[in-house]
């Protein structure tokens, strides 16, 4: 009989997270695959999970393409859960990003307050000419790339800390049903005796 997990959630998370040989093998993680067979970062812990959290979404926000290797080689020095924080990354996907771009763009925005009264007498100078739409573009560019650098640095701090407090909450409620078990079993030795 196939042993049951304890949630449905790490049941599906096993099912679906790449397996150690398979990253491994891969041919961008080659030169480093030794480090990923290590069992240390394949276990979830108190420890590992929320380093992965967080450096899965910081990988997800601080580049576009790619942010899934980012993670896993971010995940190496730092002990991290390296599944998990690969698997985070897909915060940002092809379906989500154009609604993560809006959102940085509005951040760096905030972040920058860049507005027409703040742009100076250079910029009123060359947006009379041909080269305004040069102008915000970059404006543009440089805002929501501000934006997605607040994004990384918040929401892996907040990923951090939420993953963290989910995970004391998760053991505290096994650690009390283990505890309840344990009385049950000795209420019922001593009312046999």
């Amino acid at each position: 009989m196939k042993a049951r997990r304890n949630t449905w959630a790490s049941d599906m998370i096993r099912k679906y997270m790449p397996k150690r040989e398979e990253m491994a093998r891969n041919k961008y993680l080659r030169p480093i695959a030794h480090r990923f067979l290590n069992p240390e970062l394949w276990r979830f812990t108190r420890r590992s999970v929320p380093r992965g959290v967080a450096l899965g979404l910081f990988a997800a926000f601080i580049i576009p393409v790619g942010q899934i290797f980012l993670a896993a080689f971010l995940a190496l020095p730092a002990r991290a859960n390296v599944p998990l924080a690969a698997l985070v990354t897909f915060v940002t996907n092809p379906f989500t990003i154009a609604f993560w771009a809006v959102i940085a763009n509005r951040v760096g925005q905030f972040i920058l307050r860049i507005d027409a009264a703040t742009s100076g007498m250079a910029n009123e100078q060359l947006a009379s000419g041909d080269w305004q739409w040069v102008i915000d573009a970059f404006e543009f560019a440089g805002v929501t790339v501000v934006g997605f650098f607040v994004l990384a640095v918040v929401s892996s701090a907040v990923g951090y800390l939420l993953s963290s407090a989910i995970w004391r909450v998760l053991v505290a409620r096994r650690r009390a049903k283990r505890l309840k078990r344990m009385e049950d079993r000795l209420d019922q030795r001593l009312n046999a005796n």
